[in-house]
């Protein structure tokens, strides 16, 4: 089948995706209200966030290259049994050193179905599709990061915080689960076949070495450690402040709800500013609405700030997928999908850990601050990759690579 030609396997991974991600954005801050409630501090709630990230940390390579050469879709319910068997698992543990393990299963469960879905996207689009179907399928994780938050906030609350919290954990397990229902033949069988064998890999520091690789792995580090560290840390902002459970749920879902918009509307502002200039202007933004969070704002000025930090912070992941996409060799796209994930990974266990020192010295608002700073940076990477391009606006064509119209600086 031609890349792009049928667009149904786009609408059931987007679903299922949902649900995946439903799970995940219901159990982190699930998780979070679990290990208080189990006698955590602010460091602690850093290491077992960033151990979330430590499994994929060493898995996403060798799982991209398995992908390269391979079918994508076997790691869609793989990840799905993981994701659902750490949540359910988490509920049940009793110590914080077994939820940080179970918190690590449920990140290599989200690692596996990302990677396969990424790859799956980047296969079946053509090159003009493929902002526009990333942009679709991050609406799934959008979507989930709507309604996770919410559920969690409805269930988790009262004097027994323990024991609401392991059921939102029991509940986000079962939610993963039903993305069984939509994963039926999303992978068309009939793929180009990889111009390299099966032993002739593009070794990973030349895809390192690409122009525009590293800079999108930078770029989607930092925007996804601004949504990490907002989900594993606007809880234990509420809990300074005496904002309650359910409220800080639905701020979460107002940022998600604001990414989705950013979404639906993202073909439009390429259009307009084309790409280079969109990832620098919505991270400069997204810089100032962090360190925003920081002041000792009443809540209906957090949702704002959290509602304008959505619509930027949903520019990042599609448009750093098609910037590595783009610029990655046809033969190794899956394994530079799966460094950018790595880069994500790295900022997951980082960033909390940072979080957790800083906020351990500084107070519980000071990784707001330090992750305004890491998008100050991807907004300079985003301007100098536009630099770039107009630079070198014949590159695409050097690299055998069809131009979208809306983008003129891709190389």
């Amino acid at each position: 089948m031609r890349p792009g030609g049928n667009r149904g396997w786009l609408l059931r991974l987007v679903i299922a995706f949902s649900f995946a991600q439903g799970a995940v954005s219901m159990a982190r801050p699930a998780v979070s209200y679990r290990a208080l409630a189990l006698g955590a501090d602010e460091r602690a709630i850093g290491v077992i966030a960033g151990v979330y990230a430590l499994l994929p940390l060493f898995a996403a390579v060798p799982l991209g290259r398995r992908t390269d050469h391979g079918r994508c879709a076997p790691l869609l319910p793989v990840g799905v049994v993981l994701i659902a068997g750490g949540c359910a698992l988490s509920g049940t543990a009793n110590s914080l050193a077994a939820m940080a393990a179970w918190s690590g299963v449920m990140g290599l469960g989200h690692l596996s179905f990302v990677i396969g879905a990424q790859s799956i996207v980047a296969r079946q689009s053509a090159p003009q599709d493929q902002d526009r179907n990333f942009g679709h399928f991050t609406i799934g994780a959008s979507l989930g990061q709507l309604v996770g938050p919410i559920a969690a906030g409805a269930l988790i609350g009262g004097p027994d915080m323990a024991g609401t919290s392991a059921l939102a954990l029991l509940v986000a397990g079962a939610v993963a689960a039903v993305s069984f229902v939509s994963l039926w033949r999303i992978e068309h069988r009939d793929r180009p076949k990889s111009r390299t064998g099966r032993g002739d890999r593009v070794p990973v520091h030349r895809i390192l070495r690409t122009r525009g690789v590293p800079a999108g792995i930078f770029i989607s580090l930092a925007v996804l450690s601004a949504t990490d560290i907002l989900t594993a840390y606007l809880p234990v902002v509420g809990e300074h402040r005496g904002i309650a459970p359910s409220v800080i749920g639905l701020l979460l879902s107002l940022r998600a709800a604001a990414t989705i918009a950013c979404r639906l509307v993202m073909t439009p502002m390429l259009r307009l500013l084309g790409r280079a200039a969109l990832l620098t202007t919505t991270c400069l933004l997204g810089a100032l609405l962090c360190a925003g969070i920081a002041l000792p704002v009443p809540v209906w000025g957090l949702a704002v700030i959290l509602a304008l930090l959505g619509f930027c912070l949903g520019v990042g992941q599609p448009l750093s997928m098609t910037t590595v996409v783009q610029a990655a060799p046809d033969e190794a796209r899956s394994t530079a999908l799966a460094l950018r994930l790595t880069g994500n990974r790295l900022g997951q266990v980082a960033a909390p850990a940072a979080a957790g020192l800083v906020a351990g010295v500084a107070g519980v608002a000071a990784p707001f601050v330090m992750l305004g700073a890491l998008l100050l940076i991807a907004s300079g990477l985003g301007l100098r990759q536009g630099r770039t391009g107009a630079a070198e606006p014949e590159s695409t064509e050097r690299r055998g690579r069809t131009p979208s119209a809306p983008e003129p600086e891709r190389r």
